[in-house]
């Protein structure tokens, strides 16, 4: 049973929000007291991280799973470092869990890979670009919420297409016209 006292999901999200506003806020202004108060926030961050590593650590990996379930507490150990699950993993379980979607709608979607902080997939659909749009940008959402250390979801070529490439060689050279010397 959810706390009452406890912020909701949504409540949460009004806070991150707000949290950043004045993060953008103190960035933008000069002097040592503003310094010093960006200092002091990244303190204790590192001091929360540090907590919550030990919370993590005296909870054992299946409680550590159970965290990471959660969206926001997934995300703070992401932020820490601190997340039991790779993100190929996370990202692969992602694009499997979007697939029986897309597949539903006459399509495919493949993980091709996760190169530094950018997943690749492969997205076939086979709807009207519109659908296509809405497809991607659902596929990109679902895959940063569970991986929001990634800063992109790209789609891999369609290995279907043909290329119209022509060799040039094939373009310059001429047959020998009747009666001329080659």
């Amino acid at each position: 049973m959810a706390d009452p006292q406890r912020p909701g999901d949504a409540d949460t999200v009004r806070l991150l929000a707000r949290a950043d506003e004045l993060l953008g806020r103190l960035e933008s202004l000069p002097g040592p007291t503003a310094q010093a108060a960006l200092e002091a926030v990244r303190v204790l961050t590192e001091v929360y991280g540090e907590a919550l590593a030990r919370v993590v650590e005296a909870a054992g990996p299946a409680f550590a799973g159970r965290l990471a379930d959660d969206e926001l507490l997934g995300h703070l150990l992401v932020l820490h470092g601190l997340h039991p699950e790779p993100v190929e993993r996370r990202v692969a379980r992602a694009v499997e869990g979007l697939r029986p979607a897309v597949r539903e709608r006459g399509g495919d979607l493949q993980l091709v890979g996760v190169d530094g902080d950018v997943a690749t997939v492969r997205l076939k659909t086979g709807g009207c670009p519109s659908t296509t749009a809405g497809t991607t940008a659902a596929v990109r959402d679902t895959v940063l919420a569970l991986a929001p250390e990634l800063s992109d979801v790209r789609q891999a070529p369609d290995e279907d297409r043909r290329s119209a490439f022509v060799p040039l060689d094939t373009v310059r050279v001429r047959p020998a016209a009747a009666g001329s010397p080659a």
